[in-house]
């Protein structure tokens, strides 16, 4: 019998969860960023947030004990669970029992090819009927290089995801939702956004994990872009939002000036530059959108190949 959450009854509370780690003698290690996610209804609900359903294929990051990945097994067609303590798979072994359709993969996310796991995926289940779908509890540590790893290969990839749902700290997620204008808005959304659209989902509240960090987390779901929004060098845009950002207390036209101050970068007017992309020169980076960087680094590109 299973409880309403779809969860074996020893697994439906959090108790039980800890009670099966406790009892395969595993304690969480704080230098790999262990904060599990022991509420199965909190599970449930990023289960829900995913959109997995009939047909997906799903790439889940960090299994950990396994709750969230049996869930997304209940829904899907088949699903990939990547992780990286060894002394987990045990665990995994004995609450997966029965799914014929999870392949655990012993390996870190960041070395993993990703656009191959997919292809295993479908070479063992077929061409998904539906999507294919990333879903993550990412260790704080580690949530900018793996999503950025994500982001910055589907483009290229012949397996590439839809959606990309994590739990991530609720800062990180306020800075990927933020709009121009606000302190949370910075290089990071503008990065992000350039590759997918950011929709925002629960709040957790750190009672929900063990051990209980100190701040609340949020889910994220990222939905991939066909195509950029932007039509701009995607180096060179990501260079002048890093530099316009690396001294947002400034005038965009004096923190694009650092650029050009090793000699590695064309001594360019920024304000005459600004003032051709239609930007004001004394605007500060944080009140920019996407669409006016996007247009700024064309005009740049313009004057580099005069």
């Amino acid at each position: 019998m299973t409880d309403p959450t779809g969860s074996p009854p020893r697994l439906s509370s959090p108790k039980g969860i800890i009670g099966l780690l406790e009892r395969r003698g595993f304690s969480f290690s704080h230098r790999l960023g262990q904060n599990f996610l022991v509420d199965p209804r909190v599970l449930v609900d990023i289960a829900d947030e995913t959109g997995a359903g009939p047909g997906d294929h799903i790439l889940e990051i960090g299994a950990g004990a396994g709750i969230l990945t049996a869930e997304l097994a209940r829904r899907a067609a088949a699903v990939a669970a990547i992780e990286l303590d060894r002394r987990l798979l045990e665990v995994l072994g004995e609450v997966l029992a029965g799914q014929t359709n999870v392949t655990v993969i012993h390996g870190d996310i960041l070395k993993t090819d990703t656009d191959a796991v997919f292809a295993a995926l479908e070479k063992q289940a077929g061409p998904p009927p539906g999507v294919r779908r990333v879903v993550g509890n990412l260790p704080y540590y580690i949530t900018t290089p793996v999503m950025m790893k994500l982001l910055e290969e589907a483009p290229s990839a012949r397996h590439p995801w839809a959606t990309l749902t994590v739990t991530v700290q609720k800062e990180v997620a306020d800075r990927l939702l933020a709009g121009p204008g606000g302190k949370d808005y910075g290089a990071i959304t503008l990065a992000v956004n350039y590759y997918a659209e950011a929709r925002g989902g629960p709040i957790i509240p750190p009672g929900a994990f063990r051990p209980a960090p100190k701040v609340s987390s949020r889910v994220i779901t990222l939905v991939r872009r066909e195509k950029p929004p932007v039509e701009a060098d995607r180096g060179l845009l990501f260079k002048l939002t890093r530099a316009g950002f690396g001294q947002r207390r400034k005038t965009l036209a004096n923190a694009l000036a650092a650029l050009g101050a090793d000699g590695a970068f064309p001594v360019l007017v920024w304000a005459d530059v600004l003032r051709e992309a239609g930007i004001d020169p004394r605007r500060r980076a944080e009140t920019l959108s996407l669409e006016e960087f996007g247009a700024l680094a064309l005009t740049v590109e313009r004057h580099l190949t005069q």
